[in-house]
Order: structure tokens, then C-alpha cells, then sequence
């Protein structure tokens, strides 16, 4: 007798499930020649079926199967295939297309412009909620390529603008730049005039985009110089950033005239001291002969739009009318 266990008995093999979506089959997809039985048709008196849900509309009228769209111009394109390259001609085109829409969506009121003056006359009517729209508005127009957050902290309250729309009612040219000052400045001649006793600290900086006409408003601006009040030139023509610097400590300044990359450079040296600073009179209103202002040109607006939003100035706009106390000097920003 062997030591082997007997083998157990096979089981038997288990039925294959049945496949019910084949025995089923595919669904039918219900139409309007239902008999009646269908559960979307509602059917009438006599059993047959009024209509088809499905088919309808809730006005009871039958709703057709939109048309495809047929392309008519051009070469039909097969699938797959890649996109033909533009000819010159196309391209120049789509150029001039592209110009064309930007020129209309920023165009400005010809009846605003005085070509013989250089001026944008529109400027001189903006009050502070006009004219911190009309900043924001060039800012982002330039600054496509600026993240939302940086756009953020380029933008300027409208209380940081002063309201001189109502105050000067003449032409704001060059020859009328010392009068204004005197007219929309408190105290003005006597303000203008003074000067703080800490070299390099002027009470007021004009700021204009391009060293040719800061030589401009330096002359018109004169007026106001005497031996205790220096106007300073703080732009880049003719006028090394060593020798800017030397004369910001060697006198008492009270105007300063500059374009932004420079003052930038003089605040961040600590050579220019803004802590007596009352006003940014920003050189808006005059247009060049492509009827483009400080404000209208890339590589003027978005650096006067970082000079204007620093934070030393952002913290004191508008101090003294939000009623915040006056440590320090309230500070405001002056469309000329």
C-alpha cells in the first residue's frame, strides 16, 4: 500500500457571465415615427403621437439641426494640414491692420491739439480723478508685459493729483510755466523762492522725459532762482552723474528739473533728498510734432510712471487732505 493521497475531484467549471449590452444591443435612438410608446412622445386622442419632446422647442415650433458653416474663401484645407506661411504682401497687411486698430482704439481729439503751440490742450481740464485714469490707462497701455501685481504697484490714488483744472484757465506753454507755479502754489512767489537749509532738498521737481527740454524748463523756471534757491539740472544731457551729484551738496536747492532715469538714480545714491518735497510738477501737456506727449511714448511713460510711484511718495499723497497727521510734508503731483 503506497503512502499517496487520492487526488480530490475536479469541480466543475464555473458559466460565463452573460454579456447583457450584447443581448440587449444598441440603444435606439427615439424619433418622431414612434408608435406612441415612446416616453418623450405625448400622444393625442386617439393614441397616436402628437409630437416628439425631443424635436421641440418650448414655443411648440420644430427645432432643425443646425447648418454647418461652409468656408467659401481661400483653398479648402485638408486635415492635418499644416497652415500655409504668409506672403509678404500678407504680412505687411496684417501690419497695417494691427497700427490701424491701435491708432483708433488710442486716438485722441484732434480739436485738443494746438500743433502751432505744441500743446494738448485736453490736460489742462483734468481734474484728479481724470487725470490718475488717464495715468493708469498709459501705464498699462506701455506695460503689457507687466505682471497685474507690478501694474498694482505703479497705480496712484487720485488724491495725490492736485486740482489746478479751475485755478489756471491760460495756455500751459513754457512762457506761462513760472506763472502758473505762482498762481496754483500757496504762498506763491515767497514759496517758490524759498529753499530748505539741508543742501540737495528741493521743495519741487519738475519732471519731463527727454534732457532737451528739461534744458527748456530749467530757463523757465528761472525766475524763481536767487542765492539761497538753486535750480538744479538733474537730466542726462551734458551733465555727467558725478557733477549732478556735486552740486546737489554743495548748495541749497529749492527747484529741481530732471527726467525720471536720472532723479531714480540721484533718490538711490542718497544724493537727492526728498524729505522738504511738496510737489511733482509733471510736463504733460506739451506734444512734439507726432502729437505725442511725456505720457505717450514707451520710453518715457512707463519711467515717469515708476518715478511718480515710489514709495517714499506713495506713503505721503494726499496725507494732509486724508486728514492723516503731518510728520512729514504731505505731497502732491501736478499735471502741467
Amino acid at each position: 500500500m503506497s503512502g499517496r493521497q487520492p487526488l480530490p475531484p475536479q469541480q466543475p467549471p464555473k458559466p460565463a457571465r452573460p454579456n447583457f449590452r450584447q443581448q440587449q444591443g444598441k440603444r435606439k435612438r427615439p424619433t418622431d415615427d414612434d408608435d406612441g410608446n415612446n416616453p418623450n412622445s405625448i400622444p393625442n386622442a386617439n393614441g397616436a403621437p402628437l409630437f416628439n419632446a425631443r424635436a421641440t422647442t418650448s414655443g411648440g415650433k420644430r427645432r432643425l439641426p443646425k447648418a454647418k458653416k461652409q468656408k467659401t474663401d481661400g483653398p479648402k484645407k485638408e486635415p492635418g494640414q499644416p497652415t500655409p506661411p504668409l506672403t509678404e504682401a500678407e504680412k505687411k497687411e496684417k501690419k497695417k491692420q494691427q497700427r490701424k486698430s491701435r491708432k483708433e482704439k488710442n486716438a485722441v481729439d484732434e480739436s485738443d491739439l494746438d500743433y502751432a503751440l505744441g500743446l494738448n490742450r485736453a490736460i489742462g481740464r483734468m481734474d484728479p480723478e481724470a487725470a490718475a485714469a488717464y495715468l493708469a490707462r498709459q501705464t498699462k497701455r506701455y506695460g503689457s508685459d507687466l505682471s497685474e501685481v507690478e501694474l498694482a504697484d505703479l497705480s496712484i490714488d487720485a488724491a495725490a493729483f492736485q486740482d489746478t483744472s479751475a485755478a489756471y484757465d491760460k495756455d500751459r506753454t513754457l512762457d506761462n510755466l513760472s506763472d502758473f507755479l505762482e498762481t496754483v502754489v500757496a504762498g506763491g512767489r515767497q514759496t517758490m523762492q524759498a529753499s530748505s537749509k539741508t543742501n540737495g532738498s528741493p521743495h519741487t521737481i519738475v519732471v519731463t522725459g527727454a534732457g532737451m527740454r528739461a534744458a527748456d524748463l530749467v530757463r523757465a523756471v528761472r525766475p524763481f532762482q536767487t542765492k539761497t534757491n538753486m535750480v538744479s539740472k538733474l537730466f542726462a544731457k551734458h551733465i555727467k552723474l558725478a557733477e549732478a551729484v556735486s552740486n546737489l551738496q554743495s548748495h541749497r536747492t529749492g527747484i529741481a528739473v530732471g527726467t525720471p532715469a536720472r532723479l531714480i538714480d540721484l533718490l538711490d545714491n542718497s544724493a537727492l533728498s526728498v524729505a522738504q518735497l511738496q510737489r511733482i510738477v509733471v510736463d504733460v501737456s506739451h506734444i512734439d510734432q507726432k502729437k505725442r506727449g511725456v505720457l505717450d511714448m514707451q520710453d518715457t511713460a512707463l519711467p515717469v510712471a515708476k518715478w511718480l510711484a515710489r514709495p517714499e511718495f506713495k506713503a505721503r499723497y494726499g496725507r494732509a487732505r486724508k486728514g492723516e497727521g503731518e510728520a512729514s510734508k504731505p505731497l502732491s503731483i501736478v499735471f502741467y
